[in-house]
């Protein structure tokens, strides 16, 4: 570090990284309609009351907390409402802010838990599909249920490695990949990084990351651009591999303006002690034009055999606003954004598909049962269903997959918190079944009571 910054920015960011903590920060969902207040309060003390420091200066609707609360136990995380994110992986925002400014199709290559795919499904503009991918099985379900929580149609999320992306010539207009790298600016939050550190192992990510990167290249349109970023300090897994994409794949810089007082260092460095935020580095490129590769084909669908798939049901069409295909798969009703239609299926043909668009209901016996992806989607047509609101406990009680009672007509119930949805029960009159997915339910029995103050 020395060497690559200087003996005093070398100094000061040791310094940070052995004797300050780690900020926290969290980024709002306007999909879930929701507006910050200047405070946060404990929901077991209304009055006890502790305003939020600052906005994350390059990221809308993002902000500083003075602290880390027990996130778990808000059920507005749980709908969605806001993601807990990295400040300094926020600046990915200037990115999309500048140079995105027409619906196109992006890929996050190395997704999960789903920071980045959050935000650029936030701020992509309207019309834009964007896809998920994370080639880790565990970690792909995590990214799956963060993207369903975040509600946006206009999404798919893939379990695919690098290479399973090449036969898509030309499909993506945007690939952001944030590559497995040696982790130094995880060195303040956690010791096994400082442990597992060793030059060999920067010169190991190095060769894997550009191996990532050849194996992508082929998939990103020719003058398409690449978000390539790591959260690590070293130039031989930042700028020299830049480097080496625009010398072997052949790319070019763009340049991102920022403002001085965030302390951004080079292109583009976030380094504790200098930026508020962890360990970060972002350069934004653009592709070649030239390339003699053809776009991939479009893949007609496929029409299923007469009596292998139930009908799609009609009914559940006004479930959803929007424009949307609807079609049934292995018993399950899908919403799919009608102007990617043709896409969809070259995307299948290639890819090992999670989740896509909205899952409007499961075929159980007889009868169709909205699914919790219905639920947290910003296309629900509110009024749909009889809602029930939950307090504080109950709401908790039901994230839990605990039984819950519900003042509501027999059937399917969109249970809320605040306004925001969080899933549905079938109200059996003496009792209601809780329809929450199991493998989400938080499973600490312990509580304690923490609200994020919003508006809706």
């Amino acid at each position: 570090m020395c060497q690559q910054l200087g003996e005093a920015p070398a100094k000061a960011l040791c310094d940070a990284l052995c004797s300050t903590e780690p900020s926290v920060s969290v980024r709002l969902n306007p999909w879930k309609g929701v507006e910050v207040r200047a405070a946060l309060s404990a929901a077991s003390s209304p009055s006890a009351v502790s305003s939020l420091s600052a906005p994350v200066p390059w990221c809308p609707d993002a902000y500083y907390l003075p602290e880390r609360p027990a996130f778990t136990f808000d059920p507005q995380l749980h709908a969605g409402a806001y993601y807990v994110q990295e400040a300094s992986s926020m600046f990915l925002a200037q990115a999309i802010i500048r140079y995105m400014s027409s619906a196109s199709v992006v890929l996050d290559l190395c997704a999960a838990p789903g920071g980045k795919s959050t935000l650029l499904r936030t701020l992509l503009p309207d019309g834009a599909l964007l896809v998920s991918n994370e080639p880790v099985a565990r970690r792909a379900q995590v990214l799956a249920e963060n993207m369903t929580k975040w509600g946006h149609p206009s999404t798919l999320v893939t379990q695919n490695f690098p290479a399973d992306f090449s036969p898509l010539r030309h499909v993506f207009d945007v690939i952001v990949a944030d590559v497995p790298c040696s982790g130094e600016g995880m060195f303040r939050k956690d010791a096994e990084a400082v442990g597992e550190w060793s030059m060999q192992n920067v010169l190991m990510c190095q060769e894997r990351q550009r191996s990532i990167l050849a194996d992508v290249w082929p998939a990103l349109k020719p003058g398409g651009l690449l978000v390539y970023s790591t959260c690590t300090f070293n130039r031989f897994e930042d700028e020299d591999n830049v480097d080496w994409i625009c010398r072997e794949l052949g790319a070019e810089v763009l340049d991102i303006p920022c403002n001085e007082a965030w302390g951004v260092t080079g292109h583009y460095h976030f380094l504790p002690g200098t930026t508020r935020g962890e360990g970060f580095f972002l350069s934004l490129l653009r592709k070649s034009d030239g390339e003699p590769l053809k776009p991939a084909a479009a893949v007609r669908e496929r029409r299923p055999k007469p009596g292998r798939e139930p009908a799609f049901p009609a009914a559940l069409c006004s479930w959803v606003r929007g424009e949307f295909d609807f079609l049934v798969e292995s018993d399950t009703a899908i919403a799919f954004p009608s102007s990617y239609a043709l896409l969809r299926p070259l995307l299948r043909r290639h890819l090992h598909v999670l989740a896509e668009g909205v899952c409007l209901a499961e075929l159980k016996g007889r009868d169709w049962q909205p699914a919790h992806s219905l639920a947290m989607s910003s296309a629900l047509v509110r009024g749909t269903f009889p809602e029930a609101v939950l307090t504080y406990d109950e709401a908790l009680a039901y994230l839990r997959r605990e039984a819950v009672s519900v003042s509501a007509p027999r059937g399917h119930v969109l249970v809320t918190f605040r306004g925001l949805p969080l899933g549905f029960v079938k109200n059996l009159g003496s009792r209601a079944n809780n329809l929450y997915p199991a493998e989400w339910r938080i499973r600490s029995g312990f509580t304690t009571p923490f609200v994020l103050s919003v508006s809706i």
